[in-house]
């Protein structure tokens, strides 16, 4: 898709696709990170829009990436809560942390300490790692996946 084009779909939508956002997230911030996802996609991908359908695409992308963030975060909450000390023993939390050594690479041991020893923002741990925030969830989402599967299999 050509730059002039995404330009003038960023004029056009930006403010309906962030009142969108807004209206599901509650977060200015993570609002703002969505649309610009989309519009980073469609800047990097080959994604073609007719003239007619390019409003309710955008509108439609905007609310999976919604639904897919609340999601993510819903999973994290949870996960939190049971690596949390009212959540798991002492000894559960070094049983997770030594499956996390022994079954992930270095850099998901080294995501998964960032955020949930260190308490690192998924945009902190993207920076200090040199990849995106796409990637810090989808490595973080493999490693949760699979604490699950371990540690809780009837949750899969």
């Amino acid at each position: 898709m050509k730059r002039e084009t995404i330009e003038r779909l960023f004029k056009q939508h930006y403010a309906k696709m962030q009142r969108v956002a807004r209206t599901l997230l509650y977060d200015e911030q993570d609002s703002e990170d969505v649309v610009s996802d989309i519009f980073e996609s469609l800047l990097n991908g080959q994604t073609v829009l007719l003239p007619d359908t390019e409003e309710r695409y955008l509108l439609t992308a905007v609310r999976n990436r919604c639904l897919k963030r609340l999601r993510h975060e819903a999973i994290k909450r949870d996960v939190e809560y049971e690596m949390s000390a009212e959540g798991l023993e002492d000894e559960r939390l070094t049983d997770i942390v030594e499956f996390v050594v022994s079954h992930m690479t270095a850099q998901e041991q080294r995501i998964f300490h960032l955020r949930f020893t260190d308490g690192y923002r998924y945009e902190e741990i993207a920076v200090a790692e040199g990849i995106s925030r796409v990637a810090v969830w989808k490595h973080l989402s493999h490693v949760i996946t699979e604490i699950k599967r371990q540690f809780n299999p009837r949750k899969l």
